[in-house]
């Protein structure tokens, strides 16, 4: 570990441990889940040194994928290189592929879930309270006092709320700003690129049946794109994944659609596991699979093969400042993210108290766990929906 002495030893069957309950129980998307693991793993048990942590999330931030998933196999890859890396990712992925391909299989053999839009309609209301305190913490970590990051911070925030997405030249505009003010002058670092694999029978039907070969092939490469050049939070895949499953392919309707972003919110781990159950809906168990491993697989590769060039020219003046102007960009972009997300969960005064009340309970209760809140608030959500919709 780089920068600081005091870190704390620890096993890789710990840190696997501790992502496999991360994965099971950690709620509210990347932003959160970033947080979960700042406060858990480096001030809690400082395993990993603060150096280490902002690398790894700027890192996740600068390429593309979900972001928590690569955070995650970075810290994997330092503890036990490739090894690491690989059995961290399967660890913090698998609990919530396993719970998506339970409830899509109940969608595709029951039908509609009504409850979940109740459960949707509390649920998102106490995840934002999650991203918003989890942003709060970021943004006292990564930008501080300097006028220069909160400069970029507010510049990205407010670009990302306005154009519903995220800008990567943006992000690498700001690294270089960044560099020039703080470290003149400089070059600025690098990234990696992508690959994974395919296909079977009765465990290929979907909502339409059993899915073709082309089908199967098209879903794998959809997945493997958004894997490969989707950057930022799990909210940037959204727009991303409807162009697509709906709008280009016509594999889901809007309602099916909105249903497996439900699903992602309400379990636990990465957003991006929406993958697995859209997957699901089109080719069954198999496209599960397939959706879910073509979208993890560019950032684990990238994890691999970019990684140790990363941390190579790390401690670099220029490369530092460039680092530094890229994660302010990236906290500007969650915040953005999560005012967008709120504009569409906070959808009337009832899920506004729900939110502020989470957020009040968060920030000033450290006792009760987050799964019991947000299941409460799921909960209070399905009770409440029936009288409101």
């Amino acid at each position: 570990m780089l920068g600081d002495v005091s870190t704390h030893s620890y096993t890789l069957r710990e840190l696997l441990l501790y992502f496999l309950r991360l994965g099971t129980f950690g709620f509210g998307g990347p932003i959160a889940l970033a947080g979960h693991i700042q406060k858990d793993l480096v001030e809690d048990r400082r395993w990993v040194s603060k150096p280490d942590y902002l690398e790894g999330l700027a890192f996740s931030q600068l390429s593309p994928g979900p972001l928590a998933a690569q955070l995650a196999m970075y810290i994997g890859w330092l503890r036990a290189g490739t090894i690491g890396a690989t059995l961290v990712g399967v660890a913090f992925t698998l609990p919530s592929f396993l719970m998506v391909l339970v409830l899509a299989a109940l969608y595709v053999h029951y039908g509609s879930l009504p409850w979940i839009q109740g459960m949707f309609y509390g649920i998102g209301a106490a995840v934002i309270a999650i991203i918003v305190r989890s942003a709060i913490k970021l943004v006292r970590t990564t930008v501080g006092k300097d006028w220069l990051l909160w400069t970029i911070f507010a510049v990205l925030a407010i670009t990302t709320a306005w154009t519903n997405s995220e800008i990567i030249w943006l992000f690498i505009l700001c690294g270089l700003i960044a560099m020039l003010v703080k470290a003149p002058p400089g070059l600025p670092p690098r990234a990696t690129h992508l690959m994974f694999l395919g296909g079977l029978n009765p465990l290929l039907a979907g909502v339409h049946g059993v899915a073709a070969a082309s089908t199967v092939a098209a879903l794998f490469l959809f997945f493997l794109k958004a894997g490969a050049f989707v950057f930022g939070s799990g909210l940037a895949i959204v727009p991303f994944l409807y162009g697509g499953a709906v709008a280009q392919f016509h594999w889901l309707t809007e309602r099916q659609f909105v249903d497996a972003v439900a699903v992602a919110m309400i379990t636990p781990g990465p957003v991006v596991i929406t993958a697995g159950f859209i997957g699901y809906l089109v080719a069954g168990p198999i496209g599960a699979a397939i959706a879910a491993g073509a979208v993890f697989a560019p950032p684990y590769l990238i994890v691999l093969f970019g990684a140790p060039y990363y941390r190579r020219f790390a401690q670099n003046r220029q490369v530092k400042a460039f680092v530094q102007g890229v994660t302010a960009a990236a906290v500007g972009a969650i915040a953005g993210a999560a005012y967008i997300l709120a504009r569409r969960s906070l959808v009337d005064a009832t899920t506004v108290l729900i939110g502020l009340t989470t957020l009040a309970i968060l920030m000033f209760t450290k006792k009760i766990p987050e799964p019991i809140v947000i299941l409460t608030a799921g909960a209070v959500g399905v009770l409440l929906h029936g009288k409101v919709g």
